[in-house]
């Protein structure tokens, strides 16, 4: 699994799971967003930003809710998700040379 931020000007780096994680919602909101992402959103544009994600069950738990609403400066929430935007899935245009990096890389 891997996870990006992205607007209209960049993008934060790819953070990647180790295989095998399990990612639940307390991962989500302890390692990804409170260790990884957010702080990665706030680098590149401070308190200026929207934050909108899909519906997983990660995403959709009520203490992830919870700590967006609380958190960030314009949290869209999951009442407001669209059902399935191909709009909505940049990252899939983006992560695939780091992949293929990551996949092809040499052993050391």
């Amino acid at each position: 699994m891997v996870t990006v931020a992205v607007s209209t000007l960049r993008r934060t780096d790819l953070f990647f799971v180790d295989p095998g994680t399990k990612v639940n919602g307390q991962y989500y909101r302890d390692i990804f967003l409170r260790q990884q992402l957010l702080p990665a959103i706030r680098g590149l544009s401070g308190d200026f930003f929207t934050f909108e994600q899909d519906n997983a069950p990660a995403h959709r738990a009520r203490e992830t809710v919870h700590l967006l609403t609380n958190e960030t400066p314009d949290f869209i929430t999951p009442a407001l998700w669209p059902a399935n935007s191909p709009d909505l899935n940049p990252v899939d245009y983006q992560i695939w040379r780091k992949l293929q990096e990551r996949v092809y890389q040499p052993d050391s």
